[in-house]
């Protein structure tokens, strides 16, 4: 194929995935009062889940330290069309989500062609590992970070004479960018194995790059996480650790390679 036909076989791709993406869109507007009440408001509930388990949790450990009790936020809309908007940036956000497995598929199926035979092998199973990894990562954003995060910042005051106001767009901003950005970050032990296994990466090479790496999710973190410490930490204790796992990976992926290269380099010398 030429340069052209190359162009027209990924735009029938993209356009596959903009039609999955409308179609889960149009899912997820169908019912978007009601997700956008439980799930995109879930953590501004004080039933919500995330806040009963860690309360569990710290009952088991004999401390009050792990529940948090009463979040002390308003919320309004300023824009006349700002409910309205706000239910279709929901629906094709949350749709983009339900279709992220597709839209790999599609991505997946372009670059396919490209690889030669061994290099396929070594790419088994990726579109279930990254939509598995993407999905961690949302979790953990709405899960674990989004409760800490929304009620650090819906309890702290100035002062008692101001009123924590959060206009609806803030809100959701903080939260769509926060998961989807941990969603894409989650995907770097997959991309740290593959380029081991086709010969760019080596955990050599990450273990000498390590301080500059650890500098780098940091301000990763800083950027996902909103301006405060501890929900910083709280991105870049995962994000670290995810890299020291790569580490790992990059090390079993390479004695792999290494072994069938030993295997093949046989074969060919037995036959």
């Amino acid at each position: 194929m030429n340069f052209l036909d190359h162009i027209e076989e990924l735009r029938w791709h993209i356009v596959r995935s903009a039609i999955a993406i409308v179609i889960g869109s149009i899912v997820v507007f169908t019912k978007v009062e009601w997700l956008f009440d439980k799930v995109v408001m879930g953590p501004a509930h004080q039933d919500f889940i995330s806040y009963k388990a860690f309360c569990a949790l710290g009952r088991l450990l004999h401390s009050d330290a792990f529940c948090m009790q009463g979040i002390n936020m308003r919320f309004q809309n300023t824009a006349v069309t700002g409910q309205f908007m706000m239910s279709l940036s929901v629906s094709v956000v949350m749709g983009f989500i339900l279709v992220f497995p597709f839209i790999l598929w599609e991505l997946w199926k372009f670059i396919r062609p490209a690889l030669k035979d061994n290099e396929l092998k070594m790419a088994r199973g990726i579109v279930f590992w990254c939509s598995l990894l993407f999905f961690m990562g949302v979790s953990f954003a709405y899960f674990i970070v989004a409760p800490y995060t929304i009620h650090f910042f819906g309890n702290y005051q100035l002062s008692p004479l101001f009123e924590n106001v959060i206009t609806i767009e803030n809100y959701y901003d903080t939260m769509s960018n926060m998961i989807l950005a941990l969603g894409v970050v989650f995907e770097l032990p997959m991309i740290v194995f593959f380029l081991t296994r086709i010969g760019i990466l080596t955990p050599k090479f990450l273990k000498e790059k390590r301080r500059y790496a650890f500098l780098i999710l940091f301000i990763v973190a800083m950027i996902i996480a909103p301006p405060d410490v501890f929900s910083c930490l709280l991105i870049f204790v995962p994000l670290y650790l995810l890299f020291e796992i790569s580490v790992l990976i990059s090390a079993r992926a390479l004695k792999a390679r290494r072994l069938k290269e030993a295997m093949q380099k046989d074969n060919d010398l037995y036959e």
